[in-house]
């Protein structure tokens, strides 16, 4: 007999199996228990001063013999067929008269999309502009280091794309039911298993670099070719307005009649491109601001309290979110990484952007996250009216935060204390920042717009309120974080993720503007390829 048990609370101290508590809370002897597995386990530490720390769990047990189950309840009978594989991708070679379908990048969408391809007999060709992950973290290194940035190849490029930058983090707010294949094939690609059931799965970046290798030799064993170092520069079309081709570092074409389009959100020589063949497109609203940074230990006394070091405990983390009456706009906490790192994360020479990075065990001993506030096309009016305004808003702010930091990929960093005191050149941090180019005491405000400057220094004030010195004066403020979500989005019907204007060209991910993280990315390109499979 197999059943599920819902909403079981275990306290944090208590040192049984769950095999034991499982019994007790069934009122049967411990041999009954053939197994145990863990469907869900989240961390409870809302009361941890009242009732104390608590893990949730959602457990499938199997049973030897029967027993009875009341009605209703968290306690119910499940059946022991396997779990469906909803993953049905069908061969349709007609779809593909004349040559095989190309994927455009290769981070979480591309990757996922020429998998979905490549497991239906499709053999895709996949064009990657950075190079494969190795050779990209060699790129990345020497750049943190002070050496020379590669523009094809580094946090925003390359395979894997920006997410192999950054925590790993696997949450999401959709609610799809790929997601659950998206994270058995990250399992089956060398990730833990736990991801499966965590509340808050993550991989990290030293795990995530395996990962994406072993995705990219099962694509290649099913048939698809990847060509790393590969920027597509042209489309080219037939006469009826079809995509029919695509240029590569503007010399060598490659026939084509399906393109899957997933280059991330800061291709914006692509954008550029699209634009001027004329492809549907819209500016899209997104986010810039800075990076926090506290000591971890810190995070963890306000979120477990007297039992943050316990060692069955994660790291902890935290989300903010903050409206300010006045302006209307929102302030939020964003790509928080436990244990971490801030990391330079610019794709263009002459700028500076930041963004936040952790490997498995999230183990250097500080925390950071983004903070940021919303920006609109009114915000972009003065770089114009167009579908680039708000990529132009971007380099404007990235080019002043290099001038501001020294012009040589240093970072502005304020206190905050001289932050909301309008004031700058405090060092005395709480926490070294973390930023792997050096740094330089200076005014933030001076390398980010006014209004979003005003709305920080409130919701500043409104989460020390909430978290008791998480803005206190030694809290260092890195800036600037700009590459938040793409700035403009590719149009798409909602049906069959095609783009409006071009037949042949399937916009998909953050780079085409409907995605945002690794799972809704990797959910957004397997979508697309069922999609143009199924018609």
């Amino acid at each position: 007999m197999k059943i599920r048990i819902a909403n079981l609370a275990v306290e944090l101290k208590d040192e049984r199996t769950l095999e034991e508590i499982v019994a007790e809370k069934l009122k049967i002897n411990r041999e009954k228990i053939s197994s145990v597995e863990i469907v869900r386990k989240a961390v409870d530490a809302r009361r941890y001063r009242g009732s104390g720390i608590k893990f949730n769990y959602i457990l499938n047990v199997e049973i030897s013999g029967k027993i009875k189950i009341g009605r209703g309840g968290n306690i119910r009978e499940i059946s022991d067929t396997p779990e469906e594989n909803i993953f049905k991708p069908v061969k349709l070679p007609e779809k593909f008269k004349n040559s095989p379908p190309v994927v455009v990048g290769f981070g979480p969408a591309g990757m996922f999309a020429a998998l979905t391809l490549a497991k239906a007999g499709l053999n895709p060709i996949i064009f990657e502009r950075g190079g494969d992950v190795d050779s990209r973290a060699t790129a990345v290194k020497n750049f943190f280091a002070g050496g020379v940035l590669d523009e094809n190849s580094n946090v925003q490029f390359g395979e894997g794309g920006a997410g192999t930058f950054s925590d790993g983090k696997l949450t999401t707010r959709i609610d799809d039911p790929l997601t659950r294949e998206v994270l058995k094939i990250f399992v089956n690609a060398g990730a833990p298993s736990e991801i499966l059931y965590l509340q808050k799965p993550h991989i990290g970046t030293d795990k995530l670099r395996e990962v994406v290798k072993n995705i990219r030799r099962e694509i290649i064993l099913l048939g698809g070719k990847i060509y790393f170092n590969s920027k597509v520069t042209d489309l080219e079309f037939d006469s009826g307005g079809k995509i029919s081709g695509v240029v590569i570092n503007n010399s060598e074409r490659f026939s084509c009649e399906k393109i899957f389009l997933a280059v991330g959100h800061s291709a914006r020589d692509t954008c550029e491109m699209l634009a001027k063949k004329n492809i549907a497109m819209e500016i899209k609203p997104f986010a810039v601001g800075v990076r926090i940074e506290h000591p971890q230990e810190f995070i963890n006394r306000v979120q477990f309290g007297e039992d943050f070091q316990n060692p069955k405990l994660p790291v902890a983390d935290y989300t903010l979110t903050f409206r300010d009456e006045i302006s209307g706009r929102g302030a939020y906490s964003f790509c928080m990484c436990p244990g971490g790192f801030v990391v330079a994360a610019t794709s263009e020479k002459g700028r500076v952007v930041t963004n936040g990075m952790s490997n498995f065990l999230r183990n250097s001993g500080v925390a950071n996250s983004a903070l940021l506030v919303t920006v609109t096309a009114n915000d972009f009016k003065n770089f114009g009216s167009d579908v680039l305004s708000g990529v132009r808003f971007q380099r404007h702010f990235e080019s002043l935060a290099f001038e501001l930091a020294g012009k040589n990929y240093a970072a502005p960093v304020q206190s905050v204390g001289d932050f909301l005191a309008g004031k700058f050149g405090s060092t005395n941090f709480s926490t070294n920042p973390t930023y792997p180019r050096n740094f330089k005491p200076v005014d933030l405000h001076k390398c980010l717009p006014a209004a979003v400057c005003k709305t920080l220094e409130n919701a500043l004030k409104f989460w020390d309120g909430k978290i008791k010195n998480f803005a206190a004066p030694d809290i260092p403020l890195t800036g600037i974080e700009t590459r938040t979500s793409s700035p403009c989005r590719i149009l798409r019907d909602r049906e069959n993720f095609q783009s409006v204007s071009t037949p042949g060209l399937y916009p998909v991910g953050e780079g085409a503007g409907y995605s945002g993280g690794i799972m809704s990315s990797a959910v957004d390109g397997m979508k697309a390829v069922i999609k143009c499979m199924i018609g």
